[in-house]
């Protein structure tokens, strides 16, 4: 090889490193120009600074929020106040935790606090008497978090209180509260997708909070004018609270799809808040009456002509003539009641109807995926959606948490696999017996999980317990909770008269469809 070829191929090969060598030296100064960003942020994790808190929620902010539990006046048990007690019943535990208690708290709305009784036949009382029956060597304290008509954005404070009460796990079961609330999305709906996004993603860094926060501080300036957030009043105000509330429901797709963002990203934020605190929690799917709970409010897809709406009409007046006959003929009024459904398939209304002649049809899994569509078309959502359960099952396995599954677990003791009245006593509210079964799937999760560890015996403990509580609560007891039974039935069909609330001053020492297919 002369010389001169050696010259050239060396500087062929110079030239070609030169693009190399630029992008590497651009690369070195952004690492350089990014490093004390980074190393604040690793610094903000080491130490425990900026964790994400109540200021950082991009939905909804509220006036003021007051603590669930407060110290009593010998200072010896935190309680939860009467000022609280209009949403929430007495509960208490000791300020002083003892060495050799485990401490669990449960959050959610009135299926955790028992309603249509209370939190003494709430799944977390028969929690409590099944892990003190299973290991009676260890105190066991379950503390009930259940608030009447309380969603997710108002369950976030409380978990922040309660991971300071020393828990050794929660427990959150919510989900059927989120569309109670009125509330706006157009200061997230009217920024430009990117600019929610980068939001959602500065949410994440600690740094970020310790700037915020620290800029809030110097300029004495609101965290709530930082934004156009919603500013909800410090207890609920549910639509169905005030008579004729069911009106104020109409279809609003936008509407829906931000609540069942703001669930999503809210539950996501519960798991990281208890991950973050070291404190492990289990996730509950909630569980829905699918079979006898008709949907509250239907109405037709807004584009439905004149003519379509009278065909539907008419399909449905003859296939209900074909149930009401002596010998009803099922097959023809499935068959008409489909042809209603094509004709209109986000009427919640005419998909149950479908669904009950499914069902007597002996078409079973027709039937339950039916019921599910009509569930999720109720224009009044009083039953959480399959996009939020969907939700609950994403989050648990991406972050590792335990799940109970309570929709499967009712189904599987159900008639044909389709949750019914049997075991709740309404369209979302566990009768005692399904609180009891509730109780027992998740004390053998914890079993499973080596959180208690059973002693020879302990079922037929736990019965005996279970019916000696029973025994204790009373005939007024179950009689005060059928007339509850009656107010939450009326206020969900819209006919309240001053709402679900009922202050609690006890303190312990220690739409049907428009048509509804005959049966």
């Amino acid at each position: 090889m002369t010389e001169a070829t050696m010259t050239s191929q060396n500087d062929r090969s110079t030239a070609s490193s030169r693009p190399r060598r630029k992008w590497l030296l651009r690369c070195v100064a952004i690492a350089l120009g990014l490093a004390p960003f980074l190393f604040f942020e690793l610094t903000c994790r080491l130490m425990g600074w900026g964790r994400p808190d109540l200021s950082v929620d991009r939905f909804v902010g509220f006036k003021a929020v007051h603590p669930l539990f407060v110290l009593n006046d010998r200072g010896d048990r935190y309680e939860i106040p009467l000022s609280r007690r209009t949403f929430f019943r007495f509960d208490s535990f000791a300020a002083e935790k003892p060495a050799d208690e485990f401490r669990v708290f449960c959050l959610g709305g009135s299926t955790v606090q028992g309603r249509p009784f209370a939190i003494e036949t709430s799944f977390t009382t028969w929690l409590e008497l099944g892990m003190q029956a299973a290991q009676p060597d260890r105190r066991w304290d379950v503390i009930n978090c259940g608030g009447v008509s309380y969603a997710t954005y108002r369950l976030i404070p409380i978990l922040q209180e309660v991971l300071t009460y020393q828990p050794d796990m929660i427990i959150l079961y919510t989900g059927h509260n989120e569309f109670l609330e009125d509330r706006s999305f157009e200061h997230i709906r009217h920024r430009r997708e990117w600019v929610n996004h980068a939001i959602a993603a500065a949410d994440e860094l600690r740094s970020f909070h310790v700037l915020r926060n620290g800029w809030l501080q110097l300029t004495q300036a609101e965290s709530d004018g930082l934004d156009q957030r919603p500013l909800l009043p410090a207890e609920v105000d549910a639509l169905l609270d005030e008579r004729g509330g069911l009106d104020a429901y109409h279809r609003d797709e936008a509407w829906r799809e931000d609540i069942i963002e703001q669930y999503r990203f809210n539950l996501n934020r519960m798991v990281e808040l208890t991950q973050a605190a070291g404190v492990p929690v289990v996730l509950v799917n909630p569980v829905s009456n699918l079979r006898d709970c008709p949907p509250f409010k239907a109405e037709h897809r807004s584009d439905l002509s004149a003519e379509e709406l009278d065909q539907w009409e008419t399909l449905c007046d003859l296939s209900c003539a074909q149930l009401t006959q002596k010998l009803p003929d099922i097959a023809e009024a499935i068959r008409l009641f489909e042809q209603a459904c094509e004709i209109d398939p986000q009427h919640a209304g005419g998909l149950y109807n479908l669904a009950r002649c499914y069902d007597r049809a002996g078409r079973k899994d027709e039937a339950r995926t039916t019921f599910v569509r009509a569930k999720d078309e109720d224009i009044c959502p009083l039953r959480i959606l399959k996009p939020m359960h969907e939700a609950v099952f994403e989050i648990a396995e991406e972050t590792g948490v335990p799940l109970c599954d309570a929709q499967t677990l009712f189904a599987g003791v159900s008639p044909d696999g389709i949750v019914d009245g049997v075991w709740l006593v309404d369209h979302v509210h566990p009768s005692i017996k399904g609180h009891q079964l509730l109780a027992d799937a998740l004390l053998d999760l914890l079993i499973s999980l080596g959180t208690v560890h059973p002693q020879k015996g302990w079922r037929d403990l736990r019965q005996q317990a279970y019916q000696a509580h029973e025994d204790s609560l009373g005939s007024p007891y179950y009689a005060k909770g059928m007339q509850r039974l009656e107010v939450v039935e009326k206020w969900a069909r819209g006919r309240a008269e001053g709402g679900l609330r009922e202050t609690d001053t006890t303190s312990p020492e220690v739409s049907p469809t428009e048509r509804d297919v005959p049966e």
